[in-house]
């Protein structure tokens, strides 16, 4: 099996245990992402039966896209822009508001090899996630070429994800 074959049957066990672990909770899972392309949904998607646990996901990777599908506010991406965790809430937000799910997670970020600024280099991403009715958010800065920032981002989320459907959303 190549390196790639591994990291890809590794992320899709994690999203195996995620779908397993809304199935126990008897909930739905409705993703929105950028720089990840929908990588998070095609993951979910892989997973027998994942029409049990997952409701729909949001590829969003314009601006315009972000506000038309996900109602995020055109002022909030102004102000803070696009990769930041004021967009990635608001994201996850519009994720569960616009689908039947009630769980949700979002990614925005700067996946390069462009797009970087010193503020925001490349390899910044923004997570999203809604558990039990609340909304946290985090800023990653991750290394790597495009595909393994992007890599990145999809182990994190899923993770962090698994870690508050078995511990509870509160974390700190």
């Amino acid at each position: 099996m190549l390196d790639s074959d591994k990291k890809q049957a590794t992320l899709e066990e994690l999203a195996s245990q995620v779908g397993d672990r809304l199935v126990s909770r008897n909930e739905s899972l409705a993703t929105a992402e950028s720089c990840t392309g929908g990588w998070v949904s095609m993951l979910v998607t892989a997973i027998t039966g994942s029409s049990a646990w997952f409701d729909r996901g949001f590829v969003s990777y314009s601006n315009e896209a972000k506000q038309e599908m996900l109602a995020v506010d055109k002022q909030i991406i102004e102000i803070h822009g696009a990769v930041s965790e004021e967009t990635a809430r608001s994201m996850v937000q519009g994720a569960i508001e616009n689908s039947n799910a009630q769980v949700g997670l979002s990614i925005t970020g700067i996946a390069g090899p462009g797009g970087g600024t010193i503020d925001k280099p490349v390899g910044t991403v923004c997570f999203g996630w809604m558990v039990d009715g609340q909304c946290d958010t985090e800023t990653c800065h991750f290394s790597g070429d495009r595909n393994q920032v992007r890599e990145q981002s999809v182990r994190h989320v899923l993770t962090t994800l698994l870690d508050r459907l078995q511990h509870g959303a509160a974390r700190g």
